[in-house]
């Protein structure tokens, strides 16, 4: 008996959709049929045709221009990307995943160059879109896609919880506007770690986001390089102009070590405005492109990582920050033991070659004092940990199980805010809070560490990455608050968003 298959008009069976069916004698291509395809011609007729095309052009047209006369032609150029960027986040959900790490890499802080009520900043839109855009698509397809909750989805869900109450407790039901739109962008941020374990769904796709994170903490090394290279007038001058989105124009704009301009070494800060913060961001993107570098199956040319790995470690070390480069040789050391053992004789030659080369730059005694005073505890910043550790243990010792919430201390002899992240949680969620935050980041090395001897050389490089990175931000994250922080809440994605990275990489299929 023959079948005759069903074709529609994009030369597919009816019967399966989505592929050429099994039981058809030849691919829908070579049989008779009747429907034809429309041709591009017919179809940019009739978008040309269009009312609704053509109000939204002439919208767009119209914002462009009036943009160029209000604010000058750059800003028109940002809008029209701004607009494309938009449109692709709305697509595909890789376009938004994507989109959100190079803005929590590279544009932390942007803003919308108007005012509003509450001005939302570039990555929480695009935080937002990216989970409505998968949500809709679960929504609309759920014969295709399933929504994926992950083994530590609930538990995380339960920790955002945790902190809602704490929110309210701690401001006795009624926070303020703006620490309620700082804690909104927190929360984008842990659940940026639902949002890859529901668009990570290929093997390809995490490749894919993977080159784009190493590739977009390399160009924040490139800008923070150029910044410190140049005259301070001249990269003073450029740091201001982001003043319309959002960037600080007047106070300290550049830093430097404990002195100001011409007395004392400038820190690079690329576009991240805070030393510290960038330094966490470079460890934690240095550890992955490090472990990625002596993968078997590398996701770039090695000789690319090569330069990636020197440009992020170059930039780290400008910044002076101790904590970040004691996190980066935590996350060395981790990988080194684990599987790669040639990176012990790896790190001894970078350590040569980096002293060679900061001798040559003329840096090499002032980071080495640095370390010295920094172990010693004797320099300022030092010595202004050690008082708010104080202050954060009597803090803790008053409010031990939700802590003080996410607003000021409700005591006028204490003050919030600690350079650590687990006084931090202990400090804002009570011990409550620290014990269910190591729990799940005990949960997620247990579960990926067990993952590894069941997956291929590529995965196990992949995954090993992630692992590094939130190595080097656990460490950095005895001296520094960012990655628990909700006015740094790029810093947060990253952390989570890089966590989700890790379990989506669990899920995927074997290499057939």
């Amino acid at each position: 008996m023959f079948f005759v298959a069903r074709i529609n008009a994009y030369g597919r069976c009816m019967r399966r959709p989505y592929a050429w069916c099994g039981r058809c004698m030849y691919r829908a291509s070579t049989l008779s049929m009747h429907a034809v395809a429309p041709s591009p011609s017919r179809l940019r007729n009739a978008l040309a045709r269009s009312p609704a095309l053509i109000a939204v052009l002439a919208l767009a047209t119209g914002g462009l221009v009036g943009t160029a006369v209000a604010f000058g032609p750059i800003y028109a150029v940002a809008g029209l990307l701004s607009l494309l960027a938009g449109l692709a986040l709305l697509i595909s959900t890789e376009a938004g995943v994507i989109a959100v790490f190079a803005i929590t890499i590279l544009l932390p802080f942007g803003t919308l160059p108007f005012k509003a009520i509450i001005t939302p900043n570039f990555l929480e839109l695009a935080l937002a879109g990216l989970g409505v855009v998968w949500v809709l698509r679960l929504l609309a397809r759920s014969d295709a896609y399933d929504l994926r909750v992950s083994p530590l989805g609930l538990p995380i869900l339960g920790f955002i919880g945790l902190t809602f109450f704490s929110l309210v407790l701690g401001a006795r039901g009624l926070p303020d506007s703006l620490t309620l739109h700082n804690y909104a962008k927190f929360v984008l941020g842990v659940l940026l770690y639902v949002s890859m374990a529901n668009c990570i769904l290929t093997r390809a796709q995490a490749r894919l986001i993977i080159r784009a994170i190493i590739l977009s903490g390399t160009l924040a090394a490139l800008v923070a390089l150029l910044l410190v290279a140049l005259p301070d007038n001249t990269a003073l001058s450029i740091l201001v102009a982001l003043g319309r989105i959002g960037y600080p124009s007047q106070g300290r704009v550049l830093r430097y070590i404990e002195a100001g301009p011409g007395t004392g070494l400038e820190r690079a800060i690329g576009l991240s405005v805070d030393p510290n913060s960038f330094a966490g961001m470079l460890a934690l993107v240095t550890a992955l492109a490090l472990a990625l570098l002596f993968a078997r199956r590398p996701v770039l040319p090695r000789s690319l990582l090569i330069a990636v790995v020197t440009v992020l470690t170059l930039a780290l070390l400008l910044t002076f920050s101790r904590g970040a480069l004691f996190g980066l040789i935590a996350a060395a050391i981790y990988l080194a033991a684990l599987r790669y053992r040639r990176l012990w004789w790896t790190m001894l030659a970078a350590g040569l070659l980096g002293g060679g080369l900061l001798v040559v730059m003329g840096l090499a005694n002032d980071i080495i004092q640095r370390l010295f005073a920094g172990v010693q505890l004797q320099d300022q910043a030092q010595q202004m940990r050690l008082a708010e550790y104080q202050n954060a243990v009597a803090i803790i010792a008053r409010y031990p199980l939700f802590g003080i919430g996410f607003g000021l201390a409700p005591d006028i002899d204490l003050t919030a805010g600690v350079s650590s992240i687990y006084l931090a949680i202990a400090q804002r969620m009570g011990l409550v809070g620290l014990t269910a935050f190591i729990g799940l980041t005990a949960a997620w090395f247990f579960i990926t560490l067990r993952a590894l001897p069941q997956m291929d050389e590529e995965r196990v490089g992949w995954l090993l990455g992630t692992q590094a990175g939130l190595v080097a931000a656990l460490v950095v994250g005895i001296a520094d608050h960012y990655f628990f922080n909700i006015e740094f809440s790029h810093m947060v994605a990253l952390f989570w968003g890089i966590s989700g990275l890790g379990m989506a990489i669990v899920a995927l299929p074997d290499e057939q």
